[in-house]
């Protein structure tokens, strides 16, 4: 059955959707540890007492043919039964799925739901060999920093010819020539002496967009890889700013651009220089103008060629490399970003980006195995995200996109993240059926930690998106209760505004408090914590309770807890859940929110107030 509102009419309170069969991923069903290849790993399906099933099977796909499994009834009580199936890991990638024999037929039961008809492998459960991202990003609240916009430490750093000089409480342009040379002065040090906001905001990772010199103030546009950009402070600005973060138990992660150089790098004016040099190996050349191929077409961009070895060596293989060099002491990195990942090592014919990011890994790994690798990806990841090379990526088709489209305001003329039309307005159920679709395409140890966001560097800013500081509560709430690793884009959490990628740098405002937005602030800070104090929010898994237009209700459910949230954009009808959620003698407790979950003889009534955010504690 697809997911959406099934209200019985307008007053009505909306039915909930916990009739359906669930699996997914987390310790409820799957034991979370690596399989080892030819493991016989157990997985677990709960199906609800009103189901009809005969038997439970599970295919799985076996050396590209699929094979089925029988499931045995392992438990059951009045409300529900669970099967359990032994999955064989004969493939690093095992994928399967679940099939519920009934009467008059069959429905499948995958990371989309249920079907009563025949559906692609596509989004199949997957079971993989390769080990997950590092345990501490399943706790981590990732916080972005532009550095040209966060923070001005004092020292004075003359601006390059390539700059324009702007004072710190000018906004920036948002289209045009100039936003890539608007220079606002920003530093390490500077970063350094805000560490202070950060605790206090509960985030304990930063995420550093490049620190590399360049000839813009993004950064992306590197001319060399080997040293920080003295505009930045320099090596000893990077190695003290890490050293402060490593001393707060908080971490440090990189941004790194494996896809091309800038036209100014150190590489390619050689490899001008010397068409026979070994730097000529490391471009893609061609006839038409420019003579050389650029990112996305951009003359700025000259992009890398993979197919040269000592390339491989000098950028991303071994310690010695741009990857390796910046993870030892005295920088300590605990991870990269890798900018448009999904371009790097693709062109035409050549498609090395999967060796790339195994490369990357290995690399990051025997330096520090705790050291994250993500990857920037705007649309369909889920080819790139087996487990064996990045390990999560930044979600913006599974999470930005969709939160975006349910709670944009309906006024807007924004674009819609490089489609060229206005962000459209749709419900609830589109949102839910978008995050399903890209979500079951990846196992679910990644969906776990991919980086959600409501906006980037590279993007609107959430309160410019919604309008509403209420909506920007609702959006936070799903930020923060959703599976995955939450990243905030720094002056988000005081209400900052931008329309375009460019125009949402704004420089962060710490001479004028008075322009913050403290609730918004206060929203953040609790959300997090919140996050914080709940296993279930960190680990547990997800199913959906309640998809209707205007309103979401979901469970994130691990073996010692079960939390509801439910986020709504306005009023709605409200929604009545099986009583037997709650355990047996307890009264909910409300972690968020503050509203009363109405306790009934044979349902838990979610009220239908809107906008808001409301969280508790079932079991």
């Amino acid at each position: 059955m697809s997911v959406g509102d099934r209200s019985g009419g307008s007053d009505a309170p909306v039915a909930h959707l916990l009739d359906e069969p669930h699996h997914d991923g987390s310790e409820l069903y799957v034991p979370q540890r690596t399989p080892r290849l030819g493991e016989i790993v157990p997985v677990r399906f709960r199906v609800p007492a009103s189901c009809t099933e005969r038997a439970v099977w599970v295919r799985t796909v076996r050396d590209a043919e699929p094979r089925m499994v029988s499931a045995r009834l392992d438990s059951r009580d009045e409300h529900e039964r669970w099967y359990v199936a032994e999955v064989p890991v004969h493939n690093p990638v095992t994928s399967y799925r679940a099939l519920l024999d009934e009467p008059g037929g069959y429905r499948w039961l995958n990371g989309r739901g249920t079907h009563a008809r025949d559906v692609t492998d596509a989004a199949d459960f997957r079971l993989t060999v390769h080990p997950p991202a590092p345990a501490w990003l399943n706790d981590a609240i990732v916080y972005q920093i532009f550095p040209d916009r966060f923070s001005r430490s004092g020292t004075r750093h003359d601006a390059p010819e390539w700059a324009v000089p702007m004072p710190w409480d000018e906004a920036p342009a948002a289209r045009g020539r100039s936003t890539a040379v608007q220079y606002y002065g920003g530093d390490l040090a500077g970063v350094e002496q805000r560490l202070d906001h950060l605790e206090r905001l509960g985030v304990d990772t930063i995420y550093l967009t490049p620190i590399f010199p360049a000839r813009s103030v993004h950064r992306y546009d590197a001319s060399t890889f080997d040293s920080v950009d003295p505009l930045l402070g320099g090596d000893d600005a990077l190695a003290s700013l890490s050293a402060a973060v490593h001393a707060r138990r908080m971490r440090l992660i990189g941004d790194v651009t494996t896809n091309h150089t800038g036209a100014g790098h150190e590489w390619f004016s050689r490899a001008l220089a010397d068409p026979t040099g070994e730097e000529a190996s490391y471009y893609y050349w061609q006839d038409a103008e420019p003579g050389y191929v650029g990112w996305y077409d951009l003359p700025s961009l000259p992009k890398l060629n993979y197919r040269a070895p000592s390339l491989r060596r000098r950028m991303i293989d071994g310690p010695g490399s741009v990857i390796g060099r910046f993870l030892r002491e005295p920088f300590s990195l605990d991870g990269w970003r890798v900018d448009v990942a999904n371009m790097t090592g693709r062109y035409a014919t050549d498609d090395f980006t999967h060796g790339i990011a195994r490369t990357i890994r290995q690399t990051m790994r025997a330096i520090n195995p705790d050291a994250v690798l993500v990857s920037e990806h705007f649309h369909d990841a889920g080819p790139d995200l087996a487990g064996d090379g990045w390990n999560a990526n930044m979600n913006y088709a599974a999470f930005t996109r969709p939160v975006w489209t349910w709670l944009v305001d309906p006024r807007t003329s924004l674009d819609f993240l490089g489609i060229p039309t206005p962000i459209p307005r749709r419900d609830g159920a589109a949102m839910v059926a978008t995050m399903r679709e890209f979500g079951a395409t990846i196992p679910w140890q990644v969906t776990a930690r991919q980086w959600n966001m409501l906006g980037s560097h590279d993007t609107a800013r959430i309160r410019t998106v919604v309008g509403d500081p209420a909506l920007v509560e609702v959006a936070a709430g799903l930020l923060f209760t959703l599976p995955g690793t939450p990243a905030v884009f720094a002056g988000d959490e005081i209400g900052l505004e931008g329309t375009t990628g460019e125009g949402a740098r704004v420089p962060m405002p710490w001479a004028h408090r008075e322009v913050w937005d403290l609730r918004t602030f206060e929203v953040y800070r609790s959300l997090i914590g919140l996050r914080r104090a709940s296993r279930a929010l960190r680990e547990g898994g997800l199913r959906w309770a309640v998809v209707a237009p205007d309103a979401v209700a979901f469970l994130r459910e691990t073996v010692d807890e079960r939390v509801l949230v439910v986020a709504s954009r306005g009023p709605w009808p409200g929604a009545d859940l099986p009583r037997h959620l709650l355990t047996a003698g307890a009264e909910p407790e409300n972690l968020y929110g503050g509203a009363d979950l109405g306790v009934q003889p044979d349902a838990l009534r979610i009220p239908g107030d809107g906008p808001d955010v409301q969280v508790w504690r079932l079991a």
